[in-house]
């Protein structure tokens, strides 16, 4: 425990969450348990699921950074990482997180937030890791500073001894010395081989002619024994086994639901499955949540086609579909309603509470699912090219968008402009506007290269969702020199074409459209309607908490008066949006720390050239209390002077500062640091 991490990494079927699950029930300290699965290595979905294990320790944990995580604004993973670190450097007590079959999860985003939570890892944290494959992370580095302890297939085989003390002890089997010598070289010590082996002889007590059909090829004794051990259950438990194996995780509830009015409840039916050593394995110390063995699972779902026929499975899919959604897993819900076959809910699902799901990690998901819909079905359903659209632009390959939302367009043709086909409109209006963004230039031809170019630069890196990339590409267009200004027009038009056709509530998109609206205004030099469209970023931003595109926008503020020769404005605006942006590491914050010292710079400049009157003491007490917002009525009760002594007293004020209203001459008295310790207005 005073290393950071413990590494059990192993082939399929050697025990390693059973190893941890009993490790932890008899640790001392609270666990939050992560079971991985495939799909979790996009990486927002990832730190979603880690969080909300960790909530399992503190409710409010992480609350802040998974707000981030749901929004269109893709924060960096150190920025993430870091923001959730302090909340963990706050816990009180020492705690264990386990990532169980990271392998199902591993990805280079991944691995790299992986090496950055290992790398600033609180002290009374501990970090466990199963696997079947050795993590792409610096194992070499931890070995060399002592901060791993690895288990490793030569660690968690069988030996003789716990083979025979797992025969005859804990199953009570009784078997000969010779006999448990044979399992345990035929099975090499793989735990799953010797328990598929000890539930079979349990069944007919003939250890020896058990042997006989072992070959020592684990998958296919694999194979053999989950036949042999499932034909000899009772017909409600294969029943319960059959058709729940279609769930990646099991719940007493989801059962339940998934079943109909079953003879067992789903909970006691887990806890009896469990008694049994039926390959099912507790997710959490409560019992509430279970998995099945993987290749347990895959034999049951071969068997329960077999038996059942594919309609009945989609059924089983639509029921845990519905389960899910009202438990507000919308992720999970979406993809049983994909396996279930059913369009409809597919799409509706889709859409998302707020937000569609394949900007809140589910980008892979779709993109596969509507890959495989029939341009019908698509016809049928606008929305779903509209999404596809803006799928492929968040997947990073922006050359396909444009043909999706044409086939979109001509869907809708003749519809009537309801609410939802004018939010699809403005959904396409915004899509174009990143389109346009990432290929300013006056020429079609040279506009289809950007585009290429701007494809090429986002697939350089292996991260699946590539907004952030596509924030990057177009927010550097804001001060670089105007060659395109047909572009930077489609920008605008499309912007407010989204802006004017968007649902008000559809906030996450009209926060987007505006700030590439004010990007666009800015660079064509329209001042004014850049500071209009951030505002409205802005004030869209204090309602759903969107710090960082506060943050850019605040930026572009303090460089268009940057740009009007405000630098004292400037210098405000910048202070501002560091101010949002806090100490969380970020490219944006870079911007704005580079920029105010430019300002500041210009500033002391001016004020070297500008020979200010020193300001005497009894002035300098009457700005700072104008800082702190008292009038001249105010200031003179608490100096105990003349109204009109203070009005004099503001007048030299000014004329020394070469000011004319009292936010200018705070912002330049703060300029100078005249004020000692006077607190800041709210």
């Amino acid at each position: 425990m005073h290393r950071k991490l413990t590494l059990i990494s192993a082939p399929a079927g050697y025990g390693k969450t059973t190893l941890v699950c009993e490790w932890i029930a008899g640790c001392d300290r609270p666990a939050a348990w992560l079971s991985l699965e495939q799909g979790d290595n996009e990486l927002t979905r990832f730190l979603t699921y880690m969080i909300s294990a960790l909530q399992t320790l503190s409710g409010n944990i992480g609350e802040g950074v998974l707000s981030v995580l749901q929004s269109l604004q893709l924060a960096s993973t150190e920025l993430v990482l870091t923001a959730l670190l302090d909340e963990l450097t706050a816990m009180p007590s020492p705690f264990i997180l386990v990532l169980d079959d990271y392998h199902a999860a591993s990805s280079k985003e991944v691995d790299e937030a992986l090496m950055f939570l290992l790398s600033h890892l609180p002290k009374q944290m501990h970090l466990v890791i199963t696997t079947r494959e050795d993590p792409a992370i610096s194992l070499p580095r931890l070995r060399v500073l002592d901060q791993i302890t690895e288990l490793r297939t030569a660690d968690i085989r069988f030996t003789f001894s716990e083979a025979e003390a797992f025969f005859n002890h804990v199953m009570n089997l009784n078997l000969s010395t010779d006999h448990i010598t044979e399992f345990q070289s035929l099975t090499e010590g793989w735990a799953a081989g010797l328990r598929l082996a000890a539930i079979s002889i349990e069944e007919d007590q003939d250890a020896g002619q058990l042997l006989q059909s072992f070959t020592g090829n684990h998958h296919f004794v694999l194979d053999y024994l989950v036949e042999e051990v499932l034909q000899r259950q009772p017909e409600n438990i294969q029943a319960f086994l059959l058709q729940t194996s279609q769930l990646d995780r099991l719940c007493g509830p989801l059962c339940d639901d998934l079943l109909l009015d079953p003879k067992v409840a789903g909970k006691e039916m887990l806890i009896d499955l469990e008694r049994k050593n039926l390959f099912v394995i507790p997710l959490d110390k409560e019992r509430r949540w279970y998995r099945y063995h993987h290749l347990f699972a895959d034999i049951l779902r071969k068997k329960s086609l077999d038996n059942y026929g594919a309609d009945h499975i989609a059924e089983l899919h639509k029921r845990a579909s519905t389960w899910y959604e009202g438990s507000g897993f919308e992720l999970d819900a979406f993809r049983h309603a994909i396996e279930a076959g059913d369009i409809e809910r597919s799409s509706r699902l889709l859409q998302g509470s707020g937000m569609p799901l394949h900007l809140r990690g589910a980008a892979r998901m779709t993109l596969n699912w509507l890959e495989s819909l029939p341009v019908n079905e698509l016809d049928a359903r606008p929305e779903l090219w509209v999404f596809y659209g803006s799928a492929l632009l968040i997947a990073g390959k922006p050359t396909g968008v444009e043909h999706k939302l044409q086939a979109a367009e001509a869907a809708m043709e003749g519809m009537e402009q309801d609410a939802g086909i004018r939010d699809m409109i403005g959904w396409i209006a915004a899509t174009r506007a990143t389109l346009a963004s990432l290929s300013l230039t006056d020429s079609h031809d040279l506009a289809e290269l950007n585009l290429q170019s701007a494809e090429e630069a986002l697939q350089d890196t292996e991260l699946e969702d590539k907004t952030e990339g596509l924030v990057g590409l177009i927010g550097s267009a804001r001060n670089a020199e105007v060659r395109g200004t047909n572009g930077i027009d489609d920008v605008i038009a499309q912007s407010r074409r989204a802006l004017a056709y968007l649902h008000p509530d559809n906030l996450p998109a009209r926060t987007a459209s505006a700030w590439m609206l004010g990007v666009a205004c800015q660079r064509r030099g329209d001042y004014a309607g850049a500071c209009e469209a951030y505002n409205e970023v802005i004030s869209n931003c204090l309602k759903i908490d969107h710090q960082l595109m506060a943050v850019t926008a605040m930026i572009g503020f303090a460089q268009i008066r940057e740009a009007e020769g405000r630098p004292d404005l400037a210098a405000e605006r910048y202070r501002t949006a560091l101010k949002l942006a806090g100490d969380l590491p970020h490219p944006v914050i870079k911007e704005a720390q580079t920029g105010l010292e430019r300002v500041n710079r210009v500033l002391e400049d001016g004020m070297r050239g500008s020979r200010i009157e020193p300001l005497s003491q009894r002035e300098i007490e009457v700005l700072e209390l104008i800082a702190q917002g008292l009038s001249n009525r105010e200031i003179a009760e608490k100096l105990f002077l003349a109204l009109d002594t203070v009005k004099g007293h503001n007048r030299r004020i000014f004329e020394k500062l070469h000011v004319q209203r009292r936010t200018e001459a705070i912002a330049r008295a703060r300029e100078l640091n005249l004020f000692t310790n006077t607190p800041k207005p709210h």
